[in-house]
This record gives structure tokens, sequence and C-alpha cells, in this order.
């Protein structure tokens, strides 16, 4: 696809995005970096007969363990820990503002 100053606002547009000026050329220029980059892979030679990578490390082994049911610790338990809390809910302070 060719991105264009009005293909990046009308993508904007259906997305419920308002864009300046400033911020469709950011937009622009990310696509032509984002283009320069695909085309230095697509130079690469015999690029289809290379094997894709589930992990970046050859040796990685994902060894799953069975589920086993085990007994909760008791609401009591934890909440003797708490400093603060209401019914079984614990009270932690502010950290996101406005």
């Amino acid at each position: 696809m060719n991105f264009t100053e009005d293909v990046v606002y009308n993508l904007a547009d259906k997305l419920l995005i308002g864009l300046t000026k400033e911020e469709n050329k950011m937009v622009l220029d990310e696509f032509e970096s984002i283009d320069k980059d695909i085309d230095k892979l697509n130079a690469i030679d015999n690029l289809d007969k290379v094997e894709p990578m589930t992990h970046c490390l050859d040796d990685f082994v994902c060894e799953l363990r069975d589920d086993v049911v085990q007994q909760s610790v008791p609401i009591d338990d934890l909440l003797s820990n708490c400093d603060d809390y209401v019914d079984t809910e614990i009270k932690v302070p502010k950290v996101v503002t406005e």
C-alpha cells in the first residue's frame, strides 16, 4: 500500500483519531522507515527457504507440568499479613493520579 497524507488522514478518521499536520508527517515518516526495513529484508537471497523460529534460543525447551489441585491458603491467614483491608479486599495506596 502506498501511504500518502490523504491515506493517513482517512485511516485516522476511521479510527476516530484526529491528527494534526505534524502528527500526519510523523506517521508518514514512520511508514517510510518501515518500508525501508522491509526492502532490506526482501533483498536477502533465499529468505523464503529460512525455517521459521519459535524461540530465539536453539536450546529452549518448554516443559509443561501436570496441574495438581492443592488446598488454597485460607483468606483469613492471608489477610492477617495486610495492614488495611475491608471484608476480603485489601486497601492499597493510590499510585495513579489524574
